[in-house]
């Protein structure tokens, strides 16, 4: 069924751009910091998350685990490519999936807990799966960037009302440790979730939960993605970029790369090219653009592989 379209307006803007600050602001410093009450705030989130517009997830820094974060890119044959996507979409380790290019192609990130999880969803499931031509992973070095734009122009806080929603910590030394796995698997499905279904998913108390989320987010191993439609952002054309860069230039590339508005993730990776860029435009003439005007101006790139993305099945641990 065809998701209902939904217009955002300055306030549903604003909110979803505190959020990108700070996933866990409480609604009534969300409202005083935008000039509307907590129940406005509780109101519209609840609509936007409900309509689909937007997911908010906890996320553990994939380097932290030995699973670490994968790329897979799976060829699949004419007719079953959304059925096995539909699959990896009901897997809890992956966290994003799309159909690319002519629909026979899906693209998947996992974040497995360890490295034995991770190759039983690589080296045995996908392998196995009859209607898969083709498997290639890439393990995620290095993200340079995972800024979510689109939050400028009408609706967008002022640098006071960013500088009032931005989280700070001080910085903390906790490491990850098995006992945390019920908290992130629970942050990962509703990075909003409150403390007491947070202490039932634990068997911790309240407090208790509330203090390892902090520790955890002071030692920068726990984040909150907001992740947006782009379509109702005004954004309808989306694609996946596999760029080749002379390891020399791969760091002064993927950080310029990085600063590009069209741009919502680049990182380093493994195999034939060596960075991933996800690139969100207006439309095909912008993305266009993109491609010849302000990529190919950088001195060191060479292949380009673009893969347009034609659906996307699940993102930021979410069914789409």
């Amino acid at each position: 069924m065809e998701r209902e379209s939904v217009t955002l307006d300055d306030v549903d803007r604003k909110l979803l751009h505190a959020l990108h600050l700070d996933g866990r602001a409480s609604f009534a410093r969300v409202g005083e910091v935008i000039g509307v009450s907590d129940r406005t705030v509780a109101r519209r989130y609840a609509r936007l998350r409900d309509r689909g517009v937007m997911n908010l997830v906890g996320v553990v820094d994939a380097s932290r685990v030995d699973g670490a974060e994968w790329v897979v890119r799976l060829q699949c044959r004419p007719g079953s490519a959304l059925r096995i996507a539909e699959a990896l979409a009901q897997r809890d380790d992956t966290r994003w999936v799309a159909l690319l290019s002519g629909g026979t192609e899906i693209c998947a990130s996992l974040r497995a807990w360890s490295a034995r999880e991770r190759d039983e969803l690589i080296l045995q499931r996908l392998h196995r799966t009859a209607p898969v031509v083709s498997v290639t992973a890439h393990s995620v070095l290095n993200v340079f960037s995972t800024a979510r734009h689109g939050f400028e122009g009408p609706g967008a806080l002022t640098p006071d009302q960013v500088a009032a929603l931005r989280p700070t910590y001080d910085t903390g030394t906790d490491t990850l440790v098995d006992a945390d796995r019920p908290l992130l698997e629970a942050l990962a499905v509703d990075g909003r979730a409150a403390y007491p279904a947070l202490a039932a998913a634990t068997g911790w108390s309240e407090s208790t939960v509330a203090r390892r989320v902090q520790a955890l987010r002071a030692a920068d191993l726990l984040r909150f993605d907001l992740d947006v439609d782009a379509a109702a952002l005004g954004y309808h054309a989306q694609a996946h970029l596999w760029v080749g860069v002379p390891p020399a230039h791969l760091a002064q590339t993927g950080a310029a790369i990085a600063t590009h508005p069209e741009v919502a993730f680049c990182a380093a990776t493994t195999g034939p090219t060596n960075l991933l860029v996800s690139a969100v435009c207006r439309d095909d003439r912008d993305l266009y653009r993109y491609l010849t005007e302000r990529l190919a101006t950088l001195p060191s790139i060479g292949e380009v592989q673009t893969a347009p993305v034609i659906r996307v099945v699940k993102r930021a641990g979410h069914r789409a």
